[in-house]
């Protein structure tokens, strides 16, 4: 017998013989809600209930003449997987029946294999996840990658959920700083990339960047000279002092690049200004016009080529690279600008269009639904400015009105620092009639990632990407498979060390909560002995270590009435559970509960394997059923890391 989620299977009976059990001892109770939840020691069974309190406030009787009562009408008997139910302090714990258990939780996970634990929804949907999305201006860092990992996860267990998920990631091309980059590459020559792609792409533009606002700095400064010292000036000078420094940084870091630029520069003053431009350039590739859009698209290009590398490596894959500009240069921008105009929601100020969200969310009674307090006054959004170009959120309603087109549901992952740029999409989507679409919308937000003693910063060019951070992984773990099986050839000790490396920094990036920060340590990310991918995997490499150490058909003829040990009923229990762990990640969108789980029933495991023999087990029947434990142990760590994207390799 197989079932897609045997813990499910002793619950619904647990439920069935506790309602006849109510019926029979106090029929004029109501059994229309039963809950059952897991007992905080399995000495009080594998379910209980502790409806008796509830119960009593109506009858006027205890809560343990009630649960009393109700259990000695319980009837497991006519039911397989229920050994007998017992009254405890007020509770009514319920028993399974370990030997029938365990032969439906091995049978199923034998049997479904790598499909074991994945239940489908019956409701699927279609459904667009975007995310990455980092701007084309330098490569991915760390705190980008936790979105990558992040979603991947996610993807994959929507997927098993049995639901259609397409992967997108939305190309931030339109704006000021692939402007700088564009400009800084036309007076470098439009050169080949030298190093990896984005790597170049992100050295060009904090460079140029830096370079460009020191002459604008200077420029405002000297502008100024001979007026009465002021605040405004003083700051000027500050913000000039702090760019030089920078300037003195990135030179130290880049000299070819920043002599060149420097030169570069110096061979245009006085013929043109480079602010003037960069705001050109910028202007020019919004309205379409052919040579903006060669330009600004060839070095995009180039640095998404980089993200595809990184994104590759880390076994992160994508259907649909959806350009920001495409959304205006088709007109759906201004085709919904004017859709938003005949609203009263919009009003023009001093030139700029300005979107009133906080009337949307009154008039429409949305603050409830979008978790607001009433008090709550939601900002304004300025939907374009005095020049014509059109900010970021406008763009994205264009974009998201697409793919509504497509999809059932769409889940943004972004950052936290967006959660006011995701309420104004919602709003700007109701204003325009899209309710039900504002409310299939879910921003799916993270926090940060740190790094004790290091100090990010986009403008110093200074960052840790995820190429460094995958490197640095994979190094680390080579020594250490190496220490640990020193008689591996050389290319398995590779291989093995770069999926265990890179295993290793995702796990470190899903295992947290995502609304909490993560701080980044590796003696925590790569360490075999507690809390990591490592560790989980290496679990699992054990559990394949024994099953090839086992004689060729030592599972033959198990029995399960011999798993009388805690740590045996406490793992065909954890086994039993993860269909129920995977439904409730893929419900809540959480697939921190995975990676929880993971190193949960790891930790049982090889407190297992310290604490009792398998394949030496006496007697015959006793190794038999261990080594089918095993075997179901191994299948669901493997689906387990399967989810997060990390390999489960079976020698460390």
């Amino acid at each position: 017998m197989v079932s897609v989620n045997p813990f499910a299977g002793l619950r619904e009976e647990c439920e069935k013989i506790l309602r006849e059990a109510i019926i029979k001892a106090h029929h004029e109770l109501d059994v229309s809600e039963i809950l059952l939840n897991l007992p905080p020691d399995p000495r009080f069974g594998q379910l209980s209930a502790s409806l008796s309190f509830e119960y009593a406030k109506k009858i006027g009787a205890s809560p343990m003449e009630i649960a009393k009562s109700i259990a000695a009408e319980a009837d497991p008997a006519p039911y397989r997987l229920v050994d007998s139910v017992k009254a405890i302090g007020g509770y009514i714990n319920f028993y399974a029946d370990f030997p029938a258990f365990s032969s439906l939780t091995f049978e199923s996970a034998k049997s479904m294999d790598a499909k074991y634990g994945y239940v489908t929804s019956d409701k699927p949907e279609r459904i667009m996840v975007e995310h990455t999305s980092a701007n084309p201006t330098s490569p991915i860092h760390i705190g980008q990658a936790r979105n990558s990992v992040l979603a991947d996860s996610l993807i994959r267990i929507l997927k098993a959920r049995g639901h259609s998920v397409s992967r997108h990631y939305y190309i931030d091309d339109v704006g000021r700083q692939l402007a700088v980059i564009a400009y800084a590459y036309t007076k470098l020559g439009r050169p080949k990339p030298e190093g990896k792609p984005d790597h170049f792409i992100g050295i060009i533009y904090s460079v140029a960047n830096c370079l460009l606002e020191i002459q604008r700095l200077k420029s405002l400064i000297e502008k100024r000279k001979g007026t009465p010292a002021s605040e405004e000036l003083a700051q000027l000078q500050r913000n000039l002092d702090e760019w030089l420094s920078i300037a003195v940084e990135l030179e130290s870091k880049h000299p070819d690049m920043f002599h060149k630029l420097l030169d570069a520069l110096e061979k245009v003053r006085g013929m043109e200004d480079p602010e003037q431009e960069v705001a050109r350039l910028n202007r020019a590739y919004e309205a379409g016009e052919k040579e903006a859009k060669e330009l600004i698209r060839e070095v995009s290009d180039i640095c998404l080529e980089g993200f595809r590398q990184t994104l590759d490596r880390a076994g992160i894959k994508l259907d649909s690279w959806d350009w920001e500009s495409n959304f205006i240069w088709n007109g759906d921008v201004s085709r919904w600008l004017e859709k938003l105009r005949r609203t009263p929601y919009v009003f023009e100020e001093g030139g700029v269009l300005e979107f009133n969200a906080d009337k949307v969310a009154e008039e429409l009674g949305l603050k409830g639904f979008l978790g607001l307090r009433e008090e709550y006054e939601v900002p304004s959004l300025t939907l374009m400015r005095a020049d014509g170009t059109t900010l970021y959120t406008l763009r994205d309603l264009a974009y998201h009105m697409w793919k509504f087109k497509k999809a059932d549901r769409v889940v943004n992952v972004i950052g936290m620092e967006q959660i006011l740029a995701q309420l104004h999409l919602k709003l700007a989507l109701c204003a325009v009639g899209y309710v039900d679409e504002a409310k299939r919308l879910t921003h799916f937000s993270y926090n940060l990632v740190s790094i004790p003693g290091f100090r990010m910063s986009s403008r110093r060019g200074r960052y840790v990407t995820f190429d460094e951070v995958m490197d640095g992984g994979v190094q680390r773990a080579h020594e250490e498979v190496s220490k640990r099986s020193p008689s591996l050839h050389e290319e398995e000790k590779r291989r093995i060390a770069e999926l265990v490396g890179i295993g290793a920094v995702k796990f470190a990036l899903v295992e947290t909560d995502p609304m909490k920060p993560v701080v980044f340590t590796w003696d925590r990310v790569v360490d075999f002995e507690r809390n990591s991918a490592p560790y989980v995997q290496y679990s699992h490499a054990r559990a394949c270590s024994i099953l090839r150490k086992a004689a060729k058909g030592s599972m033959a003829d198990p029995d399960y009435k011999l798993l009388n040990e805690p740590l045996d009923q406490e793992l065909v229990l954890m086994v039993a559970r993860f269909p129920e762990v995977f439904i409730d990640a893929a419900e809540s969108l959480k697939p921190n509960l995975i990676a929880d789980y993971a190193v949960a029933i790891s930790d049982k495991f090889n407190g297992f394997y310290a604490k009792y023999p398998v394949i030496k087990a006496e007697p015959a029947g006793l190794s038999q059923a261990r080594l089918r434990l095993v075997d179901s142990v191994k299948i669901t760590i493997g689906n387990a890391l399967s989810l997060l994207g990390i390999e489960a390799p079976q020698r460390m």
